[in-house]
């Protein structure tokens, strides 16, 4: 008499199989997920660039630097929607301009730091960018 066994996968062997194959979908689908934020951001990033052009150029014509409606013809949102757009302590000297994520997109964050409102302020020359960790390096 043989003892033989038949091939064949036992029941902890399946259960582990898919236990390991869900991880690694739902470590996946959060990286992911996560890169697509980042992406969007840059939705936000262009815009408020270009408004910043827009306000240069708006400001060789005149004595201050603009609102929204006239350096940007009033559009309140980002090219692709992910972000309002507004300007604020607008004088001859400085301006302001923050993007407010919206939606899913609110969200956002990059190493622990949110990155829901980005803010380009412009004083006397200078830039900043907040949060640091959220822009583009």
């Amino acid at each position: 008499m043989r003892n033989t066994r038949e091939g064949g996968f036992t029941l902890i062997e399946m259960i582990i199989t898919v236990l390991l194959v869900a991880i690694t979908a739902v470590t996946a689908i959060y990286m992911y997920s996560s890169q697509i934020k980042r992406g969007r951001r840059i939705d936000a990033v262009n815009a408020m660039m270009s408004i910043s052009l827009a306000e240069e150029r708006y400001r060789t014509n005149n004595t201050t630097y603009g609102t929204l409606a006239q350096v940007w013809g009033g559009v309140t949102t980002s090219p692709d929607g992910y972000y309002t757009l507004a300007i604020s302590n607008i004088t001859a000297t400085s301006y302001t301009i923050t993007a407010t994520a919206t939606g899913a997109q609110a969200n956002d964050a990059d190493n622990g730091t949110s990155c829901a409102t980005l803010t380009l302020a412009m004083s006397s020359g200078t830039f900043t960018k907040s949060p640091a960790t959220c822009w583009p390096t």
